[in-house]
């Protein structure tokens, strides 16, 4: 691949885009990491920034949950308010650099509960720092809340409370992330069922280290509207039409599915087939950290190894204005600045 793609002055920097699948602890910056391990007493793999960044990215990993691994040293970093607040506002501000409009950060707000913090605290942390960047930035931006579906339905359901707890007030959505394989939807219908019944926007991660039936039940138990990543539903021609017909968008990441195995390689990837068959895809970057990308990267990515042109591109951008997780008027008026931006 090109080491330009994406870089200052390109037509893909410039293109108004929606960031609709990024996680908060896999996407920190190097630098704060250093800062905030230093104020805390945590060592971490490198001294410098550089070295960090390198020892963080995951080039091939041999599953899923080998490329998981490296959020225990994020997380580390991630146990109060302060730290919390910053890495939110970070993430708001690099996204923002390249073009981003609309920013829905995702996170599993039990993981930042081993000091003092509670689930609603850790959530009032990200919403604090989202909006402080958001204003900084003029960007738009949603929380949506995770569950772990490899732990036990109880956690799901107490994160299916909180997320309902904050619909309205920067909450957008909820998710089922972590581990996919041998920990099926089903496991969390009851955490499920209390979202749909306060009429909560679903999307799951599915279809990325498990098959067409995990993205099935995404579907069928979790009525989700989105589907996290769904790199394997190629592997089911009438579910792949079931997904088309139905107008459900896929999130996709292409750098985070070559580094999980979820694809063999960029050219293999099923994105140029799925948008080719009329599938409403947006890309997403997953991981900024772990899979050393930028939105504005991944854009170049589907343009250079899957022959994506700039047209194309730009209908996957207005897609994922399209498929947020807003009020209608708030999606009306982000597609219209969208729309004004590359008519000019």
């Amino acid at each position: 691949m090109s080491p330009e793609r994406g870089g200052p002055g390109d037509d893909l920097l410039r293109l108004p885009k929606a960031e609709l699948h990024v996680h908060l602890d896999g996407s920190l910056r190097p630098e704060t990491m250093l800062e905030l391990a230093r104020g805390r007493g945590i060592v971490l793999p490198a001294k410098d920034a550089a070295g960090l960044e390198n020892a963080m990215r995951v080039r091939e990993a041999a599953s899923l949950e080998e490329y998981l691994e490296r959020f225990t040293v994020t997380l580390s970093l991630m146990q109060d308010a302060e730290a919390i607040e910053r890495i939110a506002q970070e993430l708001v501000v690099d996204h923002a650099a390249e073009g981003v409009r609309y920013l829905e950060v995702r996170f599993c707000p039990s993981l930042a509960t081993e000091g003092e913090l509670s689930s609603p605290e850790v959530v009032e942390a990200v919403l604090a720092g989202l909006d402080r960047g958001g204003a900084e930035c003029g960007v738009v931006t949603r929380l949506i809340v995770c569950a772990l579906r490899n732990v036990a339905a109880p956690h799901s359901l107490r994160m299916a409370e909180l997320a309902v707890a904050y619909r309205g007030r920067g909450v957008c959505a909820f998710d089922l992330a972590g581990a996919e394989a041998g920990h099926p939807v089903h496991d969390h219908a009851e955490a499920l069922a209390l979202v749909q019944q306060a009429g909560l926007p679903v999307t799951l991660h599915a279809g990325e280290a498990f098959g067409p039936d995990s993205i099935r039940e995404a579907l069928d138990i979790g009525r989700a509207s989105r589907i996290g990543h769904g790199t394997r539903l190629i592997e089911d021609e009438a579910l792949l039409a079931r997904v088309r017909n139905a107008g459900i968008v896929l999130e996709v990441c292409l750098t985070s599915n070559v580094q999980t195995r979820a694809a063999a390689s960029y050219a293999s990837h099923p994105l140029r087939r799925y948008f080719d068959e009329g599938v409403r895809v947006s890309l997403c970057t997953d991981n900024r950290l772990m899979s050393g990308v930028t939105l504005t990267s991944e854009y170049g990515c589907a343009r250079d190894e899957l022959g994506f042109s700039l047209a194309e591109l730009t209908r996957i951008a207005r897609t994922g204005f399209e498929a947020a997780f807003v009020a209608q008027d708030v999606r009306a008026r982000l597609l219209d600045q969208f729309d004004a931006a590359v008519s000019r």
